[in-house]
Parts: structure tokens; C-alpha cells; sequence
């Protein structure tokens, strides 16, 4: 012991001193975690401190529900400034796996995934056996996209989440405290197949305010997410006798399977810088379309205004529009778009869901068609599943009618723009010769290459992504015919330094497959 009562270890034991200054015996470390400064790399103590955390999180050091030690008790044990520790609980509270309790102080709430281990350099992508090859190697194919979401991973960059750390728990229990404090035992029972007549109407609210387009409730269905919508139009199409849907080429695969799955055979047409090219739609002899016009997935376009005239009048003439509204709020550097919807009440089948809003979890989203398809929707959905669980629906129109969900949009764009500059940052210093598109909006950014090298496909840069624990989309499995390889980057899942760290990775990985590193 020491002249203060602290123990003291010899250099055999691996004790780490500062020497030739006051207390050069003090060990510079803390009991929590048996945390040593010593071993942070000069000028990165917060990225280790932060990693250090994360790992005792995901192996089950900190389980769910620990309180963190004080940021400036830490600091002190460390012999830190308060904000390295202070920027380190930051990170993992961007990511979700901590959060600030008032009184009870920081305490973990999530556990991550288990972190792949980053796989040596290989030579090429397609020569190794990994899973993650197995994935990527073979044409694409039902359930590919659930099959990747399913592997583990240090940094997910698939397209299509939101920030999912930012969940508005606080309100949302605010807002089911309320509505349980004021449901009547009836409203334990089966609801209309349509919806809870809160929701539609609460939707239309929303729906008004934020795409323009003007509804009554009972024309609202309110369905489990765009991908039952589909499901749900597919069967309306069919008892039409319309078998060949036209979609977006590149577009959505995860959409383009669920048509294929109804039994309908799609049609690619080709998109280009003013969207849905609709003199090709006309070529194509297609009587329904499924189109993404606000924000053109995954190009990023905006339908132009001579090419949404172009539609109107090709569905007025007896055409199917179907438009598939998903993240039209996340918007950053433009004004916002109108839905094809409030142009064309009468043409326009019209999708939406919480999915970008809040979280894919909910399964809540919307559905509304033109008056002569209404009833038979409803009967459709009423044989599906009898309707949509009641009480998430109470609880989503309260905070829509509150202003908790605008509120909750407000903070997330915030977020959401932080990290998409982050990405543009990283790709143009990781990722040379990427060509960006659709970064004025969304979730995510597509990147193409002119040129990845002799014989490579945007499917081996994907493979040797994940090799290192990154996810990412190639671009080729949402085509239906060939075009410049590229990928799909989501960057809105993800604290702003995962989505460095995560371009960094698949720039390593572009360099082992190119030799350029």
C-alpha cells in the first residue's frame, strides 16, 4: 500500500506508470472494467474507451440495465479530460446501446449484434467459401435480403432502416399510458378490418399536412407495411386480369419479389435522371407500374414534371399507378415533392407506412386506391388477417395527433443529415472513382464505378465487404437488366463514425480486389 492507501503492482504484473513525474507508481487505470489508459494508441483514447464498452456490452460484461460509472468519476479513475469520456458514451448512445435515465445516470439498453472478426485479404472474392461469398456468388433469390440482415456484423450499411436509437420510447409509453388509461372493453375485441377509425383519420391528418393529399378516413385501409399493400393490390390486379406489372429498373427488389411472389411477371423500364422513363412504360404494354416518384429507389431521382404529366395521363387513359411513398419526409437539400396521389385521387393506388418514420417493428402502414377498388381491398384484407393489431394503431394516432410524431421527424432529419455527410465525406476519401447519387434526400446513397477492374462485379465488392463485418447492397440485385456496378449504402442506422469506419472498411476491401491496397 501506498502513502494513500492504494495498492501498488511491480512492473511484472503488468502495471503501466508514468515515470519521472509525481505519483509514478500510481497505476493509471480504474477497477471498472480493469480499464488501462496505458493501452490507448496516443490520440484515440476515446475510440478505445468507446470500443472497450461496446465489447463488454456485447460479450455480457454490462448487461442490459448497468449504470455506467459517471463521466467524470471516470475521468478521474482514468486520468482523463471529462470529455473523452463524455464524447465515448456519446457514441454509444448514437448507437443505441446506452442512454441518459435522469436520477439512475447512464444505463446500457441494448446489446449489439457479435461483432465479425475482419477477415485476412484474399485474393479474390469469389475464390473463398465464407458464408458471406455463399450469399453474394449465386443469381439473386427469394429471401437473399432476409438472409443477409440475419448475419452478424460490426457496421450494417443496408439501405432501409432509420435511425432505430432514436425510437421515441418516452413518447410512445406517454402515448399507451393514455390510450389504455381510455379504451373501453370493447376495444379489446376485433376492430374493422379497415383500421381503427382513430388511425384513418389521424392519418389522413398526416397525410394532408405532410403529401399534400387531401382524403376522407373510411378511404383509408390500414395494412401491416407496404410489402401486405402489394400483396393486397396483386390480388385486385390479378381478378383484373393484369398479370405484368412494370416496375422501376434498378428499383427495389424487395418489392419486385413480393409482385413475383402474387404471381406476376415484371416488367423492367428504365429510369434515368427525370425519373420513370414513361414513353417506355407505353413500349412495354404493361397496364400497372410500380413507381417510387418522390425519391426513386435506389437513384435518388425525382419523378421530373413533364414525366409525371406523362403518367397522370397514362393512368387516366385506363393505366395502374401504384405509388410506393417510403421515405418522401427525409428530405435535406430540396423542397419537398408532391404525391402523384394528390394529383390524381381517382388513378393513383397510394402506399405509405411508419416503417421510415419510426420503425419497421410496427408493421403499420397505409393503403389508399380509387373509389371502384375500395371495397374490394377491404374484403381482401379482411380475409388476410382480420384487420391490424388495435392498439399499436391507438397508440401511433395519438402521437400523430399530438404532434409527437412531426416532432419526433423534426429531430431525426437532424440526425439523419449528420451521417449522410458524414458518408459523402467518407466516400470521397475512401471510395475513389464512386460516383454519388440521391444524396439530397433519403436513407440511403447509391455509388456506382465506371470501372472495377477486369472481371469484378459490384456482388465480390459486397462479399469482401462483409468479410470485414460490413453490410452493404450491391446495386446489381436491385437491376433487371445490366448497367455500371455500384451499391446501396444506408447511413442512418449508424452513429456518424460507424459510417466512416464502415466506408473505410469497404475501401479496403475495393483495394484487395482491385490491388490498390
Amino acid at each position: 500500500m501506498d502513502a494513500m492507501g492504494r495498492s501498488t503492482k511491480s512492473s511484472s504484473e503488468g502495471s503501466k506508470t508514468v515515470s519521472g513525474s509525481p505519483g509514478a507508481d500510481t497505476a493509471l487505470g480504474s477497477d471498472f472494467l480493469q480499464l488501462d489508459i496505458g493501452q490507448a494508441p496516443p490520440g484515440g483514447r476515446t475510440a478505445w474507451l468507446a470500443d472497450r464498452l461496446r465489447s463488454a456490452i456485447a460479450d455480457g460484461r454490462l448487461p442490459v440495465g448497468t449504470r455506467l460509472p459517471a463521466s467524470r468519476v471516470l475521468a478521474g479513475e482514468l486520468r482523463v479530460t471529462r470529455g473523452v469520456v463524455t464524447e465515448a458514451y456519446r457514441r454509444l448512445a448514437e448507437s443505441g446501446q446506452i442512454a441518459g435515465r435522469g436520477r439512475l445516470g447512464t444505463v446500457v439498453v441494448a446489446a449489439p449484434a457479435a461483432p465479425v472478426a475482419p477477415a485476412a485479404p484474399r485474393e479474390s472474392a469469389r475464390d473463398a467459401a465464407g458464408p458471406e461469398h455463399a450469399l453474394f456468388a449465386s443469381a439473386v433469390r427469394d429471401g437473399v435480403v432476409d438472409a443477409l440482415r440475419a448475419l452478424p456484423c460490426r457496421i450494417d450499411l443496408s439501405p432501409g432502416l432509420p435511425d432505430l436509437a432514436a425510437f421515441p420510447r418516452t413518447a410512445w409509453l406517454r402515448a399507451e399510458r393514455a390510450v389504455l388509461a381510455g379504451v373501453t372493453p370493447a376495444d379489446f375485441g376485433y376492430g374493422d378490418p379497415r383500421g381503427a377509425p382513430a388511425l384513418r383519420r389521424a392519418v389522413v391528418g398526416w397525410l394532408a399536412r405532410n403529401r399534400g393529399i387531401r382524403a376522407d378516413p373510411d378511404e383509408v385501409v390500414v395494412v401491416a407495411g407496404v410489402a401486405q399493400a402489394l400483396s393486397l393490390l396483386g390480388k385486385l390486379l390479378r381478378a383484373d386480369g393484369i398479370h405484368r406489372v412494370a416496375v422501376e429498373d434498378p428499383g427495389s427488389l424487395g418489392a419486385r419479389q413480393q409482385l413475383e411472389y402474387g404471381g406476376h411477371t415484371v416488367v423492367p423500364v428504365p429510369v434515368d435522371a427525370g425519373g420513370l422513363d414513361v414513353g417506355a412504360l407505353r413500349a412495354g404494354g404493361a397496364r400497372a407500374v410500380l413507381t417510387t416518384p418522390a425519391h426513386q429507389f435506389p437513384t435518388g431521382v425525382v419523378l421530373d414534371g413533364e414525366r409525371r404529366r406523362e403518367l397522370l395521363s397514362w393512368a387516366a387513359a385506363g393505366g395502374v399507378v401504384i405509388e410506393d411513398d417510403y421515405d418522401a419526409e427525409h428530405r435535406y437539400d430540396r423542397p419537398p415533392v408532391p404525391a402523384l396521389r394528390s394529383l390524381l385521387p381517382d388513378g393513383v393506388c397510394y402506399a405509405g407506412s411508419v416503417s421510415k418514420l419510426l420503425a419497421p417493428a410496427l408493421r403499420v402502414g397505409w393503403l389508399l386506391v380509387p373509389p371502384d377498388r375500395l371495397d374490394a381491398v377491404v374484403t381482401a384484407k379482411r380475409y388476410a388477417d382480420l384487420g391490424n393489431g388495435v392498439l399499436t394503431q391507438l397508440v401511433l394516432a395519438r402521437l400523430m395527433d399530438s404532434g409527437e410524431l412531426e416532432r419526433h421527424l423534426r429531430h431525426v432529419r437532424q440526425r439523419h443529415r449528420r451521417r449522410r455527410d458524414a458518408m459523402l465525406r467518407a466516400v470521397e476519401a475512401r471510395l475513389p472513382g464512386a460516383r454519388v447519387h440521391g444524396a439530397a434526400a433519403g436513407l440511403h446513397l447509391m455509388v456506382t464505378f465506371d470501372d472495377l477492374g477486369t472481371g469484378l462485379r459490384d456482388t465480390d465488392l459486397a462479399a469482401a465487404a462483409l468479410a470485414r463485418g460490413v453490410k452493404v447492397h450491391p446495386l446489381s440485385w436491385h437491376r433487371l437488366t445490366p448497367g455500371p456496378p455500384g451499391l446501396v449504402l444506408g447511413y442512418a442506422a449508424g452513429a456518424a463514425h460507424e459510417v466512416d469506419e464502415g466506408i473505410a472498411l469497404v475501401g479496403e476491401a475495393l483495394g484487395s480486389l482491385t490491388g490498390g491496397g
